[in-house]
């Protein structure tokens, strides 16, 4: 059994920043593997543990900064990665989730896994259509927003709890092969031990480009384009008091009064 996980690299931005070109000046960034993705890598590689013969493929669409990030995946137990990136994908900007999941989708045909993994959500972005989107394009079942997850290898079921509205859940069938989106709190993501930073030095990382997976660059053409990006203005003031809570209580109590919130 092969599982494909799609990871992402996501940037985390100081307190303090500041906006260059349109964008955040890099070293007021810090990369990291996307908070989703890591319990969807979690869950495939206590599959991988829990039954034989099963391969574990990560998947992301990054530049070569993010192989640090996608080590960090197999230091965790991930068997190898793939990595789509090329010259034409770098000059194309901001990819939209359909393109996105073209890439993907490109990397799935390649790989034909049984199941493949994907955080709901990415931290930065948070569109939770990535998943759902490559499943349509693969042609594949799907499950979104899983928090429990059954897997019936030897009859190609996935018995999942999907997290609803409203605190509803849901409990339902997925005919293998099935993409899964992964809700947090799935499982508890490990932490990679210095035995596996080491040995995940020495496993595969391929790094394909857009012919690889079957895409030219007429394939990144997207409506999404990021025109501006700014620090939006202050509407309001913010009151801030000082002292024990008998002290603060009262200064609360009359700035209400001053306000004309409370009455006297």
């Amino acid at each position: 059994m092969k599982i494909l996980v799609t990871v992402k690299e996501v940037a985390e931005v100081e307190d303090e920043f500041e906006i260059s070109g349109g964008d955040i000046a890099e070293q007021y960034l810090e990369y990291d593997l996307n908070e989703w993705d890591d319990y969807a890598v979690e869950e495939a590689v206590q599959i991988s543990e829990a039954e034989d013969d099963v391969e574990v493929v990560t998947a992301t669409i990054g530049p070569e900064r993010a192989e640090e990030t996608i080590r960090m995946a197999l230091a965790k137990g991930a068997d190898r990665a793939v990595r789509v990136w090329d010259d034409d994908i770098e000059s194309a900007g901001k990819l939209d989730v359909e393109t996105k999941a073209e890439l993907l989708a490109g990397v799935v045909e390649e790989e034909d896994p049984d199941l493949v993994l994907t955080g709901v959500q990415a931290g930065d972005e948070s569109n939770g259509a990535t998943g759902v989107t490559l499943a349509e394009k693969i042609g594949f079942e799907w499950a979104a927003v899983v928090n429990q997850l059954d897997l019936d290898i030897e009859g190609g079921v996935a018995n999942v709890h999907r997290e609803l509205e409203g605190g509803v859940e849901e409990l339902t069938e997925v005919e293998s092969p099935a993409v899964l989106t992964i809700q947090s709190g799935i499982n508890e993501p490990r932490y990679a031990s210095l035995r596996g930073i080491r040995q995940a030095q020495s496993k595969p990382l391929d790094v394909k480009s857009l012919d690889d997976v079957g895409l030219s660059a007429d394939d990144l053409e997207s409506s999404l384009a990021q025109t501006d990006m700014y620090e939006p203005e202050s509407e309001g003031d913010a009151t801030v008091w000082s002292g024990d809570a008998e002290e603060t209580a009262g200064q609360l109590a009359e700035f209400l009064r001053d306000k004309g919130v409370v009455e006297g």
